[in-house]
């Protein structure tokens, strides 16, 4: 080879060895704006099922994606504030994983692509203009639990069917609560029961309920799910037992903690299904092309030893239908 072929060549080498350094660069990771109104203490599972979602999309934290975790705590009023930040951060998608945190975010950016997790209807809440064609940038996942909230009482009435008067205690803050209680007094009606509805947005009103519920001498005890409520699960199980009240929750931790029966829509399946979708978005898709989809799964617990502690007996047939029972 001729020298001057051989300087030539060379050039060519050194000129294509940035090039090749670059291509061969990991890829930065994406950030996710993740925020949700719950507390990291109760949420270990359902983040374990966000992150298994976005897995199966081949993202894994601390490799290719970036988790921001923001909580409100149950202090709803917190939101606003929580979702201007990840605006301000230009994340690259922000997981808006329960109702209250996926409106405070549609609020705060027209922009950012987002995934809502959400219990009720994602249309009459507002997040969406259709399930099939969502619009502008958000998109998600709704589970049944409003839509299976009326149930909560029909189960607590099969347990005890010559009660006359129950109780239900909603979080007035909650942008599903209109809905859960209209549905929960409809189905009071149909059953020929009187229903007390509570409210309880702080820790103060769930002492107040504590004492107008055991001044109402109620039968039973309907809690549907919320951020707030599900912070103090614990305490209204404890609460619940220790009064001898039959009580029905929207959570598998609180028939765990000592609550009669709980019944509701998958979290698991629902959050990872929510982190698939992330996945997909932070892939390039389009929030509005992507419908809005429907966990079906609904789980029944019921806890044996609560109902024997109760002086309760459980129908045999509610028993086989139970997808698992604490004995």
């Amino acid at each position: 080879m001729k020298r001057r072929e051989f300087i030539a060549l060379l050039g060519v080498a050194a000129a294509a060895w940035p090039l090749a350094a670059r291509t061969q660069q990991p890829e930065m990771p994406v950030v996710i704006g993740f925020m949700s109104s719950r507390s990291p203490e109760d949420s270990v599972n359902v983040v374990a099922a966000f992150r298994r979602g976005l897995g199966e999309g081949g993202l894994i934290e601390g490799k290719n994606v970036v988790i921001e975790f923001r909580w409100a705590r149950g202090e709803y009023d917190r939101l606003p504030g929580l979702a201007a930040e990840r605006g301000s951060r230009r994340v690259a998608g922000i997981a808006a994983l329960t109702t209250p945190a996926a409106v405070a975010a549609k609020a705060a950016t027209a922009t950012i692509p987002i995934v809502f997790t959400t219990i009720g209807d994602p249309v009459q809440i507002g997040l969406v203009t259709s399930l099939s064609r969502p619009g502008g940038n958000i998109t998600g996942v709704t589970h049944l639990n409003v839509e299976v909230a009326p149930k909560l009482l029909e189960l607590l009435h099969e347990v005890i069917p010559t009660a006359a008067t129950m109780a239900a205690l909603v979080n007035p803050a909650n942008p599903n609560a209109d809905t859960l209680s209209r549905s929960l007094q409809v189905a009071a009606r149909t059953l020929g029961l009187q229903l007390h509805l509570l409210k309880a947005s702080t820790e103060p009103d769930i002492e107040t309920a504590f004492v107008t519920l055991a001044e109402l001498r109620v039968s039973g005890l309907v809690i549907p799910s919320d951020a707030f409520i599900i912070a103090h699960e614990e305490r209204l199980a404890a609460w619940a037992l220790r009064h001898r009240l039959p009580a029905i929750f929207q959570t598998r931790a609180l028939a765990m903690a000592g609550g009669l029966m709980s019944y509701s829509g998958s979290a698991l399946d629902v959050y990872r299904q929510g982190g698939v979708y992330t996945g997909r978005v932070l892939k390039g898709e389009k929030p509005a092309d992507l419908p809005v989809q429907q966990s079906t799964k609904v789980e029944l617990i019921i806890n044996l030893k609560t109902a024997k502690a109760l002086g309760l007996t459980i129908p045999l047939p509610l028993i086989g239908r139970a997808d698992e029972v604490i004995e």
